[in-house]
């Protein structure tokens, strides 16, 4: 459905003459993600991490589905506590000091940041953060000394983690920061595997192998029967949408001669940039791949060609080097997984506004999320495969409206 609208609203502005970048965000895709998630880390609640996409749409439809939410901030926190998502389902996760104000009469609990090896992973977070199994027990000691309510431990492999198999090594290190706390008088009840988590298809390694190896080392050193609650911070696993961009330059060589027509590399300037919606590029050393709205026809030559942003410096370089069939000015690209971190991170840099965002969710979808929202959800639909639920269904509201804005009045956007 999502291909459907974006078609339909590249459609509608292919006579103006300001062609502005725009968002699709396929609300159903997110409801397939928790599900396939329920399936794969059956032990683990999810609580989203809401400076991925702190989106209220999308923050409304996973506070409808009981999803927990990660906060880092007094702000993420009233947005959460807006949409009337009860305090046992908010986690503040920001390891940093910030200005906030604490009812004098609550007891803060506190659970504790511990260092991994996240070596393998595109963006480490322990060279920042957590503490070492060395440094631990002093600390700890030092906690109880001053009646910090030390509750659990949690620990972040870093975005993109290549190697699996280190998160058997954090979970065991967890293991014994929960032991140390217990010989100083702590009755740790929570652990939080952090995030990271990819559910994009493209990527090299899959979810699943990720969590084929996560379950068994919970299972060996939290058993189901220890009393420990454990959760975990999804981003990418929540927030995949589809962006459309415009072509608005492009450049070439003319020749009449088809062999050199054949070498020529074209270069591409959309109207969208990385200190846009592109900011992966900078802050993530993502590699987002394009795809051209216009099927290409059999025949048709494909070129080397680079893609460019619109802000006047060379870090604007959204694709080195891909083949695509000639475009022209007016013609659209379209980027999918695109709207995790970057739509939060997204600025306005020389004055260029962020892309309009369209929900859309099909009919399957919607009534699949009354179902888990009035807890009336059939095992043998959680089961099944979620990539065979059908999504081609029309918006019933409009493109400007998530359709559950129609269809019920505890879900507003």
């Amino acid at each position: 459905i999502a291909k459907d609208i974006l078609d339909q609203k590249i459609h509608e502005v292919s006579s103006d003459d300001d062609k502005d970048a725009f968002y699709v965000t396929d609300l159903g895709d997110i409801l397939k993600k928790h599900l396939r998630w329920l399936k794969s880390l059956p032990r683990v609640t999810p609580f989203y991490a809401v400076k991925c996409n702190d989106s209220r749409a999308i923050v409304n439809t996973l506070a409808a589905i009981g999803m927990g939410f990660d906060s880092a901030s007094k702000t993420e926190i009233q947005l959460v506590q807006s949409l009337r998502v009860p305090p046992e389902r908010i986690i503040y996760s920001n390891p940093c000091e910030q200005m906030m104000t604490f009812d004098t009469h609550l007891k803060a609990k506190l659970v504790w940041g511990i260092a991994t090896d996240d070596s393998k992973a595109v963006c480490c977070l322990s060279v920042k953060f957590g503490a070492t199994l060395k440094t631990s027990t002093l600390l700890l000691e030092w906690a109880k000394g001053v009646n910090i309510d030390v509750i659990g431990v949690s620990f972040h492999m870093g975005s993109g983690c290549t190697a699996p198999e280190t998160f058997v090594q954090a979970v065991s290190d967890t293991r014994c920061v929960f032991d140390m706390g217990a010989e100083v008088g702590f009755s740790m009840y929570l652990l939080d595997i952090g995030g990271g988590f990819s559910g994009s298809e493209d990527r090299k390694l899959k979810f699943e192998e990720i969590t084929s190896v996560i379950n068994p080392a919970l299972d060996k050193y939290f058993p189901s029967d220890s009393g420990v609650r454990i959760i975990a911070e999804p981003t990418f696993m929540l927030a995949v949408n589809i962006i459309a961009k415009k072509l608005i330059l492009k450049e070439q060589t003319s020749s009449d001669d088809e062999d050199e027509l054949n070498e020529q590399t074209f270069m591409y300037y959309v109207n969208d940039r990385v200190y846009g919606s592109f900011n992966c590029i900078l802050y993530n050393h993502a590699h987002v791949k394009p795809l051209l709205q216009k099927r290409p026809k059999p025949v048709e030559k494909y070129y080397s060609s680079s893609i460019w942003g619109t802000a006047c410096d060379g870090l604007e370089w959204i694709v080195e080097c891909c083949n695509l069939s000639e475009m022209h000015v007016g013609d659209w690209i379209l980027f999918e997984n695109m709207g995790a971190h970057m739509v939060a991170a997204a600025s306005t840099f020389k004055g260029f506004q962020r892309p309009t965002i369209y929900y859309v969710m099909s009919q399957p979808m919607w009534q699949l999320m009354k179902q888990i929202q009035n807890h009336d959800f059939p095992p043998k639909v959680e089961e099944q495969d979620v990539s065979t639920l059908p999504t081609s269904c029309v918006q019933e509201g409009g493109m400007d409206h998530h359709p559950a804005a129609c269809a019920s009045d505890s879900i507003n956007v």
